[in-house]
């Protein structure tokens, strides 16, 4: 675990270095898990991981969660250096770190700490080390997948016991606490959110669950995700309790083609920019394109939005082991809205979906 660790800190080094950055410093964040292993809470006392090219790391932390720190993965492979309570810490962090140059923050720094960063070195330019940090958390190893693997198969199950499960007459709130449920059932450790959207409420992507009563004839939009050893799982499926209202199969037919079409166009080299024009096209060309109004996809990993994204700003090519979600949705203010996505993972030889959920439309009591 800790050999695992200390190869993506050097690997940050370098590309740091190829970045014209003097330092990295990396505060509570996924960016701290995934380099160091690392997750305490992100608080008001300071804790930073400094990475510097040509230079050994250093982990700053409270005295108090030393021997946190030190039982890390990296804890007893990198310097663990200490402040007190009642010190500046900032005083500690400045002979860390370069005085002068170019110093790449984490994008989850909490500005007390960016400005008492600042104070100590006036003379360095801080900048995002999101350049840095991005490309090496969007490439995925085999770890990585199989817990991404992992979360979506739960997630798929949790959908499939939710609709074998009768729905008519529940609350959406109702069906988000039986979503959290029978995700923990699954094998989730964490539930970050369950989207219920009945009836008209599907017209708005992230609704809040709230107390409307499920009616016969309602499409709903489910979206829902939790964690498995800390990866993220992100499913959407949209339902129907019975009968279809008018127009709906219409609707999905169009929301399931160009989802697919998105899949099929997912390959090494090819943009998000691409992606997200041809789920974009088919829904365009059908006469729903003012109806789509939210990009096609976002990486996932240790967080649930992360980079890649599958949107129209996007020209970077993907690469193998990135992985995203494909969600194109069409959103009818007042009657209803479709969303279907899957998790996927780029191959050399394309793209796999890593949920597996039926995606033909489904009619649920």
């Amino acid at each position: 675990m800790g050999d695992r660790h200390l190869d993506r800190i050097e690997r940050a080094a370098k590309e740091a270095e190829a970045a014209d950055l003097a330092a990295l410093l990396v505060t509570p964040s996924a960016d701290l898990v995934y380099l160091a292993g690392y997750d305490p809470p992100p608080l008001e006392r300071l804790t930073c991981l400094v990475v510097r090219p040509g230079a050994d790391p250093v982990l700053l932390v409270p005295a108090l969660e030393r021997p946190r720190a030190v039982e890390s993965p990296v804890g007893g492979k990198v310097d663990v250096a200490t402040w007190d309570d009642g010190d500046d810490p900032y005083e500690a962090l400045g002979p860390l770190i370069p005085p002068d140059g170019r110093l790449g923050a984490t994008d989850q720094m909490w500005a007390v700490h960016m400005l008492g960063a600042q104070r100590v070195r006036p003379d360095a330019e801080f900048t995002s080390a999101s350049p840095v940090l991005s490309k090496l958390r969007s490439i995925k190893d085999p770890s990585e997948l199989e817990l991404l693997s992992r979360a979506a198969r739960g997630a798929d199950e949790a959908f499939r016991k939710l609709a074998d499960t009768r729905l008519e007459g529940l609350r959406e709130e109702e069906v988000a606490v039986l979503l959290a449920s029978l995700l923990r059932e699954v094998g989730h450790e964490e539930v970050s959110f369950t989207i219920v959207g009945s009836g008209p409420n599907g017209a708005s992507p992230h609704h809040e669950p709230g107390g409307r009563a499920i009616r016969s004839g309602d499409p709903i939009v489910l979206d829902f995700g939790g964690k498995v050893g800390r990866y993220c799982s992100d499913i959407s499926r949209t339902v129907c309790v019975g009968e279809p209202p008018r127009g709906f199969e219409e609707v999905y037919d169009v929301v399931r083609e160009a989802q697919e079409a998105a899949f099929r166009a997912a390959a090494p080299g090819v943009t998000g920019l691409e992606i997200d024009a041809v789920a974009r096209g088919v829904i365009e060309q059908a006469g729903y394109g003012e109806r789509f109004i939210h990009r096609t996809g976002h990486g996932i990993g240790l967080e649930v939005h992360e980079s890649p994204y599958i949107s129209s700003e996007n020209d970077d090519p993907l690469e193998a082991g990135m992985c995203f979600s494909i969600e194109p949705g069409i959103y009818l203010e007042g009657r209803f809205g479709v969303r279907i996505e899957d998790i996927v993972t780029v191959t050399e030889a394309g793209a796999n979906r890593l949920n597996r959920a039926d995606r033909d439309l489904r009619t649920v009591a």
